[in-house]
């Protein structure tokens, strides 16, 4: 009989300096559905029109802790007359540690929207339906080239930008 236990191995600690991502939390941070013309609005027989807007913002909550969120934004209207609008913001805190300046915008402005992403939609989708109008199904985003486009509108700002001498 050996005096080994089977109690289960606790994973090492990381060296320090190993990078570290991980997800402490998500949340609905904010949540706004408005239906100025109900009841109605609900008569309307015309098509209705569609608009989404969305928008992400990071921010340090402390050395090494980042909030990052998702803000959906639907309008949806007949003509001049608002059926409704919800504003949806989903939140993510996430410890990110060790990881160059570059690699860390990376992380804030495309993999943490994407694991964010699909709580808002799902958030969206079930506030219309529970509002009685139709689900708005958001549509996949691409964040990697949101990305990517942003960087490129920035530097084509920067070399537009007129330069001083000192």
């Amino acid at each position: 009989m050996s005096d080994e236990t089977n109690a289960p191995a606790t994973p090492a600690a990381a060296p320090e300096g190993t990078p570290m991502f991980q997800i402490q939390r998500m949340y609905l941070k904010d949540l706004s559905l408005e239906q100025p013309n109900s009841p109605g609005i609900f008569t309307e027989q015309s098509q209705s029109q569609v608009d989404i807007n969305l928008t992400l913002g990071f921010e340090a909550v402390s050395e090494g802790i980042y909030e990052v969120t998702v803000t959906a934004t639907v309008n949806t209207h007949v003509g001049d007359r608002t059926m409704f609008l919800i504003e949806a913001k989903q939140a993510g805190v996430f410890e990110i540690r060790n990881v160059p300046a570059q690699q860390l915008d990376g992380l804030l402005g495309i993999v943490c929207p994407q694991m964010i992403y699909p709580y808002v939609r799902a958030i969206v989708s079930d506030v219309c339906s529970r509002a009685c109008f139709p689900p708005v199904i958001l549509a996949e985003v691409n964040f990697q080239a949101l990305y990517e486009a942003q960087k490129a509108q920035q530097a084509q700002q920067a070399a537009a930008a007129p330069q001083t001498l000192n």
